[in-house]
């Protein structure tokens, strides 16, 4: 499961690698360690148009059947205290930190979102997998000169959840990006996953248009990535300025 990743490019780079898409303005930041529930940039199709935004949040609404189940234990703890709970306002307010990776593209959670209409893709210059025996984070790149490539993401609207209880209720804009079975150098690292990783700009231009096809789903071929960095929660080029957490 991928939860860290680093976007190093800029709009100029995004834009030799993906045609027609408005930025409105919108000029990229260094983003060294991008973590779930924060904000980063993405190419949505949204109306009928292609745009850069950098205000989505990381983190698909996840399935009613997790939000159930972690109420569930919310609740039961509450009354091992001796407290009366009022379950369906607690479900209601249960806290939902969002799914950032997506696998199991069958699930009827996930399908009303697999159209074309709902895509995005996500630049990254390089991606994390967590391994403590291998040395904590351990990042990876299509080279050590980390080139722009991108997560085959979906998004969605003006969600309204609780992501944090001390915040309430909010409405935002929220993506994620499909995972699959892992390449051999992801494999001995982290077995279980990758993300869905987008190389080419025709491979992007399939993303945003065609319809939904299980094969999309796929890894990258093995030796098509290496390990760039290991133990930091930041990436980013040699030479690169580290920006603080």
């Amino acid at each position: 499961m991928c939860n860290l990743y680093s976007e190093m490019s800029n709009v100029e780079a995004i834009r030799n690698f993906v045609q027609g898409f408005d930025n409105a303005g919108t000029n990229l930041q260094p983003y060294p360690g991008i973590f779930p529930d924060y904000t980063a940039p993405i190419i949505r199709n949204n109306a009928g148009r292609r745009e850069l935004v950098t205000h989505c949040r990381w983190g698909m609404p996840s399935s009613s059947q997790a939000l159930f189940k972690a109420a569930t234990v919310r609740a039961d703890k509450l009354r091992a205290k001796g407290k009366e709970v009022d379950f369906p306002a607690l479900l209601k307010a249960e806290p939902d930190g969002g799914t950032t990776n997506v696998r199991n593209t069958s699930s009827k959670h996930w399908k009303r979102w697999l159209g074309v209409e709902n895509r995005c893709i996500v630049p990254f210059t390089s991606f994390s997998e967590f391994n403590r025996e291998a040395g904590g984070d351990i990042w990876f790149a299509l080279s050590e000169e980390r080139p722009l490539a991108f997560f085959a993401g979906i998004w969605v609207p003006q969600w309204t959840s609780v992501r944090k209880i001390k915040n309430g209720v909010e409405t935002i804009d929220l993506f994620g990006f499909l995972t699959t079975d892992p390449s051999a150098e992801v494999k001995a690292v982290h077995p279980k996953a990758m993300p869905v990783i987008l190389t080419s700009s025709a491979e992007v231009e399939t993303w945003l248009t065609a319809p939904w096809d299980e094969k999309m789903q796929r890894p990258l071929p093995d030796g098509s990535l290496r390990i760039v960095a290991r133990g930091t929660k930041q990436d980013g080029p040699p030479g690169a300025p580290a920006v603080p957490l």
